[in-house]
This record gives C-alpha cells, sequence and structure tokens, in this order.
C-alpha cells in the first residue's frame, strides 16, 4: 500500500478561504467602480446627523455648517467653531464635553492600571514574605529536631558508657566522687 501525502485539513481549509477571497476581491474590483468622495461643506445647511456620517467632518451649530476636521491640529481652532459648539463623530455632544469625557476615561483607566500593578506588586511582595517566613520557621524547626536529636544520641552514648565503666568497675561512686584511686 502506497503511502499517500495529505495536507493536514487546516492548511486546506486557509488555502480555500484565501483562494475565496482573492476572488471576491478581483470581482469588487471589477463591478464596483469606487465611490467619490464626498467634501464635507456639501453637507452645510443639513442635519448634524448627515454630516457626521463621514468621519472626517465636523459640524458647527452656530453657523449650521459641516466642515472638515482640521486634522493637522488636535482640537479644530475658534477661528473656524467653538469647543462648545463643535460637535464631531455624534449630534448629542459637544466636542468640550467630549473632550472631557474623553480625558475622565483616559485617567480613570491610567489610575486603575496604577492601582493594579501596585496591588500586584503588594501582593507579590506579600507572598513573598509570607513564603521567607514559612521557610524560616521550616529551617528552625528542623533545626531544633536535629539539636533535639543529637542531645539524645548524646544522651543514649553517655548512657553506654557508663554501663561500660561499670561493667569494668571504671564508674566512681556517685556518693563520693573525689575518692582514693586504689590500685591492685
Amino acid at each position: 500500500m502506497e503511502a499517500v501525502w495529505r495536507w493536514p485539513l487546516w492548511l486546506q481549509g486557509l488555502a480555500l478561504l484565501w483562494g475565496r477571497a482573492m476572488a471576491g476581491l478581483e470581482q469588487i474590483r471589477t463591478t464596483v467602480p469606487p465611490a467619490p468622495a464626498q467634501a464635507c461643506s456639501a453637507f452645510s445647511l443639513k442635519s448634524c446627523e448627515e454630516c457626521l456620517k463621514n468621519v472626517s467632518c465636523l459640524w458647527c451649530y452656530t453657523n449650521s455648517t459641516c466642515v472638515d476636521y482640521p486634522v493637522r491640529s488636535i482640537f479644530p481652532p475658534s477661528s473656524l467653531c467653538s469647543l462648545s459648539d463643535a460637535r464631531w463623530g455624534v449630534c448629542w455632544i459637544n466636542f468640550e464635553a467630549l473632550l472631557i469625557a474623553m480625558a475622565v476615561v483616559a485617567g480613570l483607566i491610567l489610575v486603575s492600571l496604577t492601582v493594579c500593578c501596585c496591588y500586584c506588586c503588594y501582593c507579590r511582595r506579600r507572598s513573598r514574605r509570607r513564603r521567607l517566613e514559612e521557610e524560616e520557621e521550616q529551617i528552625a524547626r528542623k533545626r531544633e529536631e536535629r539539636r533535639l536529636q543529637s542531645l539524645q544520641r548524646k544522651h543514649e552514648r553517655k548512657m553506654k558508657h557508663d554501663e561500660i565503666r561499670k561493667k569494668y568497675g571504671l564508674l566512681q561512686d556517685s556518693d563520693n566522687p573525689y575518692s582514693r584511686f586504689e590500685n591492685e
């Protein structure tokens, strides 16, 4: 029986999707002409909603005009439209309130990230301290166990040596330890 090499299933699916995507792009290129971009000034004297459908437009309520958003500057200049009368993105909130809201949200995100980082560092330091204390306790416990075992072995050796001294008569009388040594 011959071993037949087969591509993995996910690779076959990826090739199929890629081929369909390329065919779809070719069909779009050939059938749909590119839509001409409308200037924002074409939406002037209409409604704010129509103007703000194009994200590059800015609506000014003072004179009901739709102008191109000045991308070179972050904020639109006051000569173009005051911040309290300018609308961008949505009609129900002015540009000034939008900036304040975005600044508050960004500030909250920064504060929450800072608090999370500090809390994580505190928890890690606390767990490290707790782990070190546990290790120190364990080391002290083992040291105490070794000391007790050493004392027990020392006592057992002393008992054994005393038995040997007693057996050979070398053990001195405990009542009179300063008795005269007699030579026989």
